[in-house]
């Protein structure tokens, strides 16, 4: 497969997760973006294909999605990359494992993110998918490396693939950028319950090895 046809392929599938994000609400007018790394048959070396700025979700088409290098210089595409490029290059190049990623400023999970506070794992939904409470990272400015370098430093060796980057929003990444907003999705779900749970009581916690177990199965047995 050449490199073009890749690159389209993947443009196509960016495009349409964004709309997934519009349907499942995690995200509202232009904010939020999706990416995903490209990895070509012939050596060449990765870029990824990320969300322009400031384009309408009901206008995004896969033509309109721009494609950098690792270190967020646009290579192809005709309009101005998202402001949290720079944020997506940094992950990319240091977590060589990551093939997707996602932002959001969901609300419930940015309510957390807005306290400080991480989601306890206190759902065996939670136990699934993140392993370990969903954890908080530090506050970073948009529009250079540090949003990415705090999201590396608080997932990498974190089960989690998502993170609430304090008073700001969620990143969740995956092995492509379906998994990454399968994660976003996950993540405001959690929020959600976790909080309405608080309103009710305080929500009980589950022990580190049944955590352990249940993350374990649905990692490598569920599904399968």
């Amino acid at each position: 497969m050449s490199n073009q046809i890749q690159i389209e392929l993947v443009s196509k599938v960016v495009s349409d997760l964004h709309h997934e994000l519009v349907k499942n609400r995690l995200v509202v007018w232009t904010a939020g973006n999706v990416s995903q790394r490209l990895k070509f048959d012939d050596g060449s070396p990765d870029l990824f294909v990320i969300k322009p700025s400031g384009v309408s979700y009901d206008d995004l088409k896969p033509d309109d999605m721009v494609v950098c290098d690792l270190d967020g210089n646009v290579v192809a595409g005709s309009r101005k990359p998202s402001s949290d490029t720079a944020a997506h290059a940094y992950v990319y190049r240091n977590m060589p494992e990551v093939g997707g990623v996602v932002h959001t400023h969901s609300n419930y999970a940015t309510a957390w993110a807005a306290i400080g506070e991480a989601i306890p794992c206190v759902l065996t939904a939670i136990a699934d998918e993140f392993g370990a409470e969903i954890p908080v990272g530090p506050f970073a400015k948009i529009g250079d490396d540090s949003i990415g370098i705090g999201i590396v430093e608080t997932l990498r060796g974190h089960r989690s693939p998502a993170v609430l980057m304090k008073n700001h929003g969620v990143f969740t990444i995956g092995v492509d950028a379906k998994a990454a907003v399968k994660a976003a999705v996950m993540c405001e779900d959690a929020a959600k319950t976790v909080y309405i749970a608080r309103q009710l009581g305080t929500p009980l916690p589950i022990s580190q090895a049944d955590i352990d177990s249940l993350h374990s199965r649905y990692q490598n047995v569920y599904g399968n």
